[in-house]
């Protein structure tokens, strides 16, 4: 193999040039140049977790596929574990696409643009097996696959704020979405998509552009009052909500009800990969391990990803997948694959680290209720 052909492109968001003029420290993360921080992440963190404020994240890193055709709704359906038939135009889900074994080979977020126009944001681990998973079935009927992670762009806002940071960017009446819909917003001569959604446990709102939008949209953000936000603080806010990150917390060895993400499946609809094994475990039995919390009871243990879990009598029980310090708690808190049995709220359990054993206790997730917990029906 040739030395060009080892070498792997790193991906730079169409943001890029913004993000550096703004001084932004970058890094690479899952084959993309994302900016870490902006100069200061406490500050960051605390523009998106604190009142009265929110923060704007450049979500380009992540994948974005459109699909379309005739029997969109039938192939798709039968690829992923949610309810496609179910799914109203102007609404999105979350899903996930199993193997045969029920294992996770993503999780996706579908939007229902037209009756038979789909498009689906996925993480940047994950964009390519979504891709090739999809581009399998193109020949099969009316089903057409296209990639548009390099024509568009994906922005969020997180944080209080958000809702009237949309506003005054898009009008009142966009700010009114809910939670659970698409809408299509002209914007500057350009057409955008905008949902509600969260990656930090507060409210928040992403938008779909394309790519020449991007660095304008970006600019109208904040001047709206949006706090550019880096990595490193995503990383910190996305722990203390619990969410789980592919190629951290979740691969393609767990099964699918492992992650905790169970409002990406339906057991009433049809037959898809991996349904039997899902639903076997489902309806007759649980998994071996899920996903849980951690609370050190030092809160200022230090432990590292990968450091296994013990119970008090010493069985192995788990290993810790993602740990961070938490400002607005004031300690370090991890997220752990978890065995069963262990699972109860306060299970007290052993952590083997390089500097010897830590205590802690298994905590239901999230660590922090932010405004999007708070205000779940608005």
């Amino acid at each position: 193999m040739s030395e060009e052909a080892t070498i792997s492109v790193i991906q730079q968001s169409p943001l890029h040039d913004a993000h550096v003029r703004s001084g932004a420290q970058l890094r690479e993360q899952d084959g993309c140049l994302v900016p870490a921080s902006y100069g200061d992440s406490e500050v960051e963190y605390r523009a998106v977790r604190e009142s009265h404020s929110a923060g704007l994240i450049d979500l380009s890193s992540r994948g974005r596929i459109e699909l379309e055709g005739a029997e969109v709704v039938q192939f798709l359906n039968g690829m992923i574990t949610n309810d496609v038939k179910a799914l109203a135009v102007g609404a999105w889900m979350l899903a996930a696409f199993p193997n045969v074994q029920g294992r996770l080979i993503a999780f996706a977020r579908v939007l229902r643009l037209d009756e038979n126009s789909f498009l689906l944001d996925t993480e940047a681990p994950t964009h390519e097996r979504v891709r090739s998973a999809l581009e399998r079935f193109t020949l099969a009927g009316d089903f057409r696959v296209r990639d548009l992670t390099h024509e568009t762009a994906h922005l969020s806002l997180q944080g209080t704020q958000a809702q009237e940071i949309v506003a005054t960017t898009f009008g009142k009446q966009a700010a009114q979405l809910e939670r659970g819909k698409v809408v299509n917003i002209e914007w500057q001569g350009a057409q955008l998509n905008l949902i509600r959604a969260t990656h930090t446990g507060e409210n928040g709102f992403d938008v779909f552009a394309s790519a020449d939008k991007a660095a304008t949209l970006w600019q109208a953000f904040v001047g709206a009052g949006a706090h550019p936000v880096g990595f490193d603080a995503l990383e910190i806010l996305r722990v203390e909500a619990g969410i789980p990150r592919y190629g951290a917390d979740m691969d393609e060895t767990n099964v699918v009800l492992e992650t905790g993400s169970d409002e990406a499946i339906s057991y009433t609809k049809g037959c898809y990969v991996g349904q039997e094994i899902i639903a076997r475990i489902h309806w007759r039995g649980h998994v071996a391990r899920r996903l849980a919390g951690l609370n050190f009871v030092d809160a200022n243990a230090k432990a590292e990803v990968g450091d296994k879990l013990q119970s008090i009598d010493g069985k192995d029980v788990g290993r810790i997948t993602s740990t961070i310090f938490s400002p607005v708690l004031n300690r370090q808190l991890a997220l752990a694959h978890v065995r069963y049995a262990y699972l109860a709220p306060d299970t007290e359990v052993k952590v083997l680290t390089a500097n010897g054993e830590l205590g802690a206790r298994v905590t239901e997730l999230p660590f922090v209720r932010g405004s999007w917990q708070e205000n779940v029906k608005t």
